[in-house]
């Protein structure tokens, strides 16, 4: 059995038919939410009762209705003015396999591409955020010249502020959505098609210290796509490796494992001084990720790849503990 969220957009207008063997169902158990109607148009929340459904839960409907899916708790919360319910639920999912379950791929991630690929591909970086910052300083700029709450006076915001409060709410979630929607859908075809993928262990709170690319590290998502690809590789039947934080996949050269003592950032392809080998370094980086996964294969009860600790040795107690990938 494994827990799966499920959201869908909930809208407070009554439904026009009444579910009478649903309704009497939930009155049997008053606290337990449902997701019932012909085509999963409605849910059954306590205290809030019957709402319907903006989006259809019908896929949810049907796993209730076989008893392969049981709803154990749903949350409603509001964001960008629009009000969400997710459902906590058990279900039991079949058994299922990638489309090439021998295929190892190494994904490195960055700003100018949101993922290069071991294979070659490359996928643009939509950057979502920079291309509404004009709409969002804008609406920023509107909200600031609006009368405001004030803590110390204890006055109370004006209808014009909580308009221009909802704007620039609504803007920002738009932005977010749009950057989930992306990734879920890289992610997603990632988990389906490869039964390895290997991604690096980025230190990304320290990324974001850099003031000139903070705003751009933080619109990527890095963290949230490692995250999906987590469930998603359970899911499908593959699994995710994850490189150790220390290893160094951008100074190896990809053809000779030569690896250099220093590789700049503004340095964006990788020349080896070994074999002579010229590459983009962020396809190169991907190329020893995937070449990292046969490390792992014959590394026994744990990867080759671990090096470096968590914390620094004292002078009496512990050794220093292994990094390995999480």
């Amino acid at each position: 059995m494994a827990r799966s969220p499920q959201n869908v957009s909930v809208s407070s207008r009554r439904p026009a038919g009444e579910l009478a063997a649903a309704l009497r169902a939930h009155a049997e158990h008053p606290f337990r939410p449902l997701v019932v109607g012909y085509l999963g148009q409605l849910t059954v929340l306590p205290r809030l009762g019957r709402l319907k459904l903006h989006e259809s839960a019908r896929k949810l409907a049907r796993r209730v209705d076989n008893g392969t899916a049981r709803i154990l708790s749903a949350t409603v919360r509001r964001d960008g003015g629009r009000w969400h319910v997710s459902f906590t639920c058990e279900v039991e999912r079949a058994e299922r396999r990638p489309a090439r379950p021998e295929s190892v791929v190494g994904a490195d991630v960055g700003i100018k591409h949101l993922a290069v690929l071991s294979t070659g591909e490359l996928v643009d970086n939509p950057r979502h955020l920079v291309a509404a910052h004009a709409r969002l300083r804008a609406l920023g700029r509107a909200l600031s010249r609006k009368a405001g709450p004030d803590r110390r006076t204890g006055q109370c915001p004006s209808h014009c502020w909580r308009r221009a409060a909802n704007r620039l709410g609504r803007a920002h979630a738009r932005v977010a959505n749009l950057r989930r929607d992306g990734l879920h859908k890289l992610t997603t075809g990632l988990a389906r098609e490869h039964g390895t993928i290997v991604v690096e262990n980025l230190n990304v709170s320290g990324m974001l210290r850099n003031r000139r690319l903070a705003r751009h590290i933080a619109d990527a998502g890095f963290a949230e796509m490692r995250r999906q690809l987590t469930y998603k590789t359970e899911w499908n039947g593959g699994r995710l490796l994850i490189a150790d934080r220390w290893h160094p996949s951008s100074k190896t050269c990809s053809g000779c494992g030569t690896a250099k003592a220093k590789l700049a950032l503004s340095e964006r392809d990788h020349h080896c001084e070994a074999c002579g080998l010229v590459m983009d370094r962020d396809r190169d980086t991907a190329l020893n990720l995937a070449a990292l996964a046969a490390e792992f294969d014959t590394a026994g009860s744990g990867p080759v790849a671990a090096r470096g600790a968590d914390q620094k040795t004292r002078a009496r107690g512990q050794v220093a503990v292994k990094r390995e990938p999480a």
